[in-house]
């Protein structure tokens, strides 16, 4: 199994990003070949979180209600609700100021997962930003959820 160090990110291929206002949403779509119960599985249990996730979870998303989210790397703690955990179909919660909505539908004996990130405007970013380390271990967490 790959680690959160070890992963190499590839090509963020597929991203969308929908405005309305201030309010924008990142979408993001992947094919993994794993079913819907092993990735909900990698989405809930702590872990499994611990695998790719850029947060560390005190407690399984896969029930509604609080839970602790640790920034891997960071002395932040975010206090968040699991608005909706339908299993293995629709998990919602917040992160870092942002909602998190993930759906998984079966397909082609593997899963189609659709994230919906709410962002703030001000963190689209251009080019330059691109080259901090920063950015670059941001990508990486991200990839590799979304990574066959």
């Amino acid at each position: 199994m790959r680690t959160r160090e070890s992963y190499m990110p590839g090509p963020a291929a597929g991203a969308e990003v929908r405005k309305e206002g201030d309010n924008w949403t990142l979408i993001l779509v992947r094919d993994l070949r794993h079913a819907p119960a092993k990735v909900w599985q990698a989405q809930t249990d702590p872990a499994h979180l611990a695998e790719w996730a850029p947060f560390d979870a005190d407690a399984s998303l896969a029930t509604v209600g609080p839970v602790k989210l640790s920034t891997v790397g960071a002395p932040m703690v975010s206090e968040t609700t699991v608005k909706r955990a339908d299993a293995p179909k629709l998990l919602e919660y917040s992160w870092g100021g942002g909602d998190l909505l993930w759906q998984l539908e079966p397909v082609d004996g593997g899963t189609r997962l659709t994230l919906w990130h709410s962002i703030n405007r001000q963190y689209m970013v251009g080019p330059e930003v691109m080259k901090f380390s920063g950015w670059q271990r941001l990508t990486a967490e991200y990839a590799k959820q979304f990574g066959a």
